[in-house]
């Protein structure tokens, strides 16, 4: 292997618990503006794959650097990067990361927000501090709570004077309301549904298959390990909102030699519950699409097949015996 990954935070804040990353380019984040990327464009920081370093990679400008980076500041102020969310929400915290920046990390930083759902922010606009001034040490995760409870359309983060960030994650929950009787994907990660547990994720995080993008390559979703024993693997997931869901696409894209035999779905109407009690309640859950063949590196869509026509705000993914599954749909009417 030619490059170091960086290594995920050990110990994560409560506030992260099943949070969504607002910043993930793949929900359509993007970075607007930034004062100064002389060694690395900002950009590189809202990337959703750890940070990575390679001991001899170089480019015209110096040292290749996986993240944004200015250049050395020699006169008064401080560098900034604004970017836009992909989606709208509320914020519980951020993870400004200095992975591999041990020299040139920036010793301080602040982040901003502020409200414009149909513009970007100008010289006008009018920012909110939303945490900081914090400091910042060398290559590592600053995990840093922020106790807003408004929405945000855009974010400054500004650091002082200069230097390196590697990654920032934006911890929140998407501001959409769904209304009732709307014709929607229930499990939408950008609206609010979240995987809630699973029994194996050794290839692939399952929280991918929620993601409003098409798959772009094999580790872009949920793969378990081989299985040597009896039994499924599976995945536990919250809708979005409350609803009956009508047609369901399994997508199967880049899983060839992988791809699970068969998949099933249960799902129920939880009033109550924790994420861990959920475990073992699913197990005992109305099937809401029997066992389903599937097939390499295709879209299966079931809409006949599904046998459950009351209103539920979980489901199960099972797959038989293994494998991996790209992205998962579920096409259905909200009802509250």
């Amino acid at each position: 292997m030619d490059y170091i990954e960086a290594k995920p935070c050990e110990a994560l804040p409560e506030f992260t618990k099943g949070a969504l990353n607002l910043a993930d380019p793949r929900l359509g984040a993007e970075v607007l503006a930034s004062s100064d990327q002389f060694f690395a464009p900002a950009e590189r920081m809202l990337s959703p794959e750890p940070a990575r370093f390679y001991p001899d990679r170089y480019d015209d400008h110096g040292k290749w650097m996986d993240g944004w980076e200015s250049r050395r500041k020699r006169g008064q102020g401080h560098d900034w990067c604004v970017l836009r969310l992909g989606v709208v929400g509320s914020i519980r915290g951020f993870d400004i990361d200095t992975s591999f920046f041990t020299g040139n990390y920036p010793p301080g930083a602040q982040v901003e927000g502020c409200y414009l759902p149909d513009s970007n922010p100008d010289e006008t606009t009018q920012w909110t501090t939303l945490t900081g001034p914090v400091s910042l040490g060398p290559d590592a995760h600053h995990l840093v709570p922020c106790d807003s409870d408004e929405s945000w359309t855009h974010l400054r983060l500004n650091i002082f004077p200069d230097g390196g960030v590697a990654r920032l994650v934006v911890y929140g929950d998407p501001a959409t309301v769904l209304e009732d009787g709307a014709q929607v994907n229930l499990g939408a990660r950008e609206s609010g549904a979240r995987v809630l547990a699973w029994n194996d994720s050794h290839y692939g995080d399952p929280s991918k298959i929620l993601l409003p993008n098409k798959g772009i390559n094999m580790g872009d979703g949920w793969e378990t390990r081989r299985r040597r024993e009896p039994g499924n693997d599976w995945c536990l997931i919250e809708l979005a909102a409350p609803g009956i869901i009508e047609r369901v696409e399994v997508d199967t894209a880049f899983f060839k030699g992988n791809y699970p035999d068969k998949c099933s779905i249960q799902a129920a109407y939880m009033h109550r519950s924790t994420d861990e009690s959920l475990i073992t309640q699913s197990m005992f859950w109305e099937e809401l699409l029997p066992p389903q063949a599937l097939a390499a590196d295709s879209v299966h869509t079931f809409s006949g097949e599904l046998v459950m026509k009351d209103a539920v705000t979980h489901v199960r993914l099972n797959i038989f015996p293994d494998g991996g599954v790209s992205r998962l749909r579920l096409h259905g009417r909200v009802v509250r």
